[in-house]
């Protein structure tokens, strides 16, 4: 039986920058984007998401969590937990958006830098890759991603910044980099865990 579920990716950045930047980079990968899911923090509820995701034409879909800084379960973790956990939903990967905090942070399965080379490891609010040794990338809202079912998260900088270069005028190439990376990663899963595998 094929699965019906909702295909989505999620980013763990709000701002109106970085909305902008995931607007573009989701055009680039064929994917919707969720534009009301854009705030600081994010401004609608999970269950309001799940309903905009199931009327989305096509998947898979880009939403934005943010908790705007807030230590803790903030409102963009509520939103986050509320989305993977859901039967509808299947979470097919994250993007684990670096920033200046002092979260635990997560461990990710690979880095987009800011010149779009994939690297083993975290990067930092630069899209620089972080000091050999360094496990976790550290950002506001990343620290649950740890605790549900998400098979891919891929670490990049500040989404939209990084000294200008993941801006949307010029494409979005390192946020579009890392939503491409879960899109391949995730048709390859697919095709591995088929009928006929």
């Amino acid at each position: 039986m094929p699965d019906s579920r909702r295909k989505v990716i999620i980013v763990t950045d709000g701002d109106r920058v970085a909305g902008k930047t995931v607007q573009v980079a989701a055009h680039n990968v064929g994917a919707r984007f969720i534009s009301l899911t854009t705030g600081n923090p994010t401004p609608i509820s999970g269950r309001e998401v799940v309903q905009l995701i199931k009327k989305a034409p096509t998947d898979p879909v880009v939403i934005m969590v943010d908790d705007r800084g807030k230590s803790g379960y903030g409102k963009g973790e509520q939103v986050l937990q509320y989305v993977a956990e859901h039967r509808d939903i299947e979470v097919i990967g994250a993007i684990a958006v670096a920033s200046n905090t002092d979260a635990k942070g997560v461990e990710v399965s690979e880095s987009v830098t800011r010149t779009g080379t994939i690297v083993q490891g975290p990067v930092d609010k630069l899209g620089c890759p972080e000091k050999q040794g360094h496990r976790f990338l550290e950002g506001d809202t990343v620290d649950i991603l740890s605790k549900l079912r998400i098979p891919v998260i891929i670490g990049t900088g500040d989404t939209g910044k990084m000294d200008f270069a993941d801006d949307y005028a010029k494409g979005a190439p390192v946020t579009t980099k890392a939503l491409q990376e879960i899109i391949t990663r995730s048709d390859n899963d697919d095709r591995n865990n088929g009928p006929n595998s």
